[in-house]
């Protein structure tokens, strides 16, 4: 019965520690504005952030897209489309401990740069590839 309570004590607090999602930022339809909202500073490129995404996306609107990083300490990883109309596609909270790969599918509006940004041991850093959609997915 105790295992119970703890595992649900330690789900309150990851959810707690979850609550803050940042709606400003999600807002936003400038890629600058958005990561100055969501971290307050700008990330470096770093060759330790792998972004997997296709050169070409025949469907704007299911784009696979992945990333992972060998780097420590990851406490978060967004996604930012800047030709999208809200630029910032998806952020994710990485918990301690927590393996900090995540892939998703994005909707995509026309070609642009995708960036992603990971925080690790209080730095941002990032990776950008370009992905050319042939079909729209945020327009049409």
């Amino acid at each position: 019965a105790s295992l119970g309570i703890v595992s649900l004590s330690r789900t309150k607090a990851i959810a707690a520690a979850n609550d803050r999602y940042p709606e400003d930022a999600f807002r936003q339809k400038d890629e600058k504005e958005a990561i100055k909202l969501l971290y307050g500073r700008t990330a470096e490129p770093s060759d330790k952030v792998k972004l997997d995404a296709p050169e070409i996306a025949e469907n704007g609107a299911v784009v696979p897209i992945s990333v992972s990083t060998t780097l420590t300490e990851v406490t978060s990883i967004a996604f930012v489309v800047p030709e999208n109309p809200n630029v910032l596609a998806a952020y994710y909270r990485i918990p301690p401990g927590t393996m900090p790969n995540v892939a998703n599918r994005l909707k995509m509006a026309k070609t642009t740069n995708v960036t992603v940004i990971v925080e690790a041991g209080g730095k941002l850093y990032s990776a950008t590839k370009e992905v050319k959609v042939t079909v729209g997915g945020c327009g049409g």
